[in-house]
């Protein structure tokens, strides 16, 4: 489990592809060395937002082996060397979660339509893929590249966030053009009272 608060902006050093079928999977290899300072064989570490297994450990470098379902819906397919990448270590049981519950599970992909400068904040606004629009709320929570940000304005069809200085300067959303790819995690509890309402009105039916 996550919180979507960024520890560390790392850097894609390479990407290898991995099988016999182009796009079977690929071992991705990060530079980071706060995230590396205590990280073990195994560990999971979210990605862009994508909660990822940790199978070596070099230095300030880890790499972790990407399924074809990842790559499928999540931009990770997409990362080059050199690319800069949101990271976050698990959460321990005792710490506070700064943001909010945050798998590492990507449900779908959006991209930035606009962006509006400020004097301090940044607004962005972003496409929602219209499978995901039923779980999102105003002032409700949702992880975009794995930063758990707060939901300021909705439509049918887009969301609307804040960005603070902090995170334009410690995140990859303060790098990222219009057009750019976004991996969307929507709050699980929302799929939880989906599903649990749904099985309730079939027993009642």
């Amino acid at each position: 489990m996550f919180t979507g608060i960024v520890e560390e902006l790392g850097e894609v050093t390479a990407i290898t592809p991995v099988g016999d079928s182009p796009g079977e999977a690929a071992r991705i290899t990060i530079h980071a060395p706060t995230v590396t300072s205590d990280l073990a064989h195994g560990d999971s570490v979210a990605v862009e937002g994508v909660c990822v297994t940790v199978t070596d450990i070099s230095g300030a470098s880890f790499s972790a082996d990407v399924m074809k379902e990842t790559l499928d819906r999540s931009h990770l397919g997409a990362l080059q060397p050199g690319t800069p990448v949101n990271l976050e270590r698990a959460a321990h049981v005792s710490a506070r979660i700064g943001g909010h519950i945050v798998q590492g599970h990507v449900d779908g992909i959006g991209h930035i339509i606009e962006r509006t400068p400020g004097t301090e904040w940044e607004s962005v606004r972003i496409a929602l893929p219209a499978h995901l629009s039923r779980y999102v709320v105003e002032k409700g929570s949702i992880a975009v590249d794995g930063i758990s940000l707060t939901v300021a304005a909705l439509d049918a069809d887009s969301f609307t966030v804040g960005l603070i200085p902090t995170t334009l300067d410690r995140t990859t959303l303060g790098r990222k053009e219009p057009g750019a790819a976004l991996n969307l995690e929507v709050d699980v509890l929302a799929k939880y009272v989906e599903r649990l309402i749904g099985d309730r009105s079939q027993v009642a039916s």
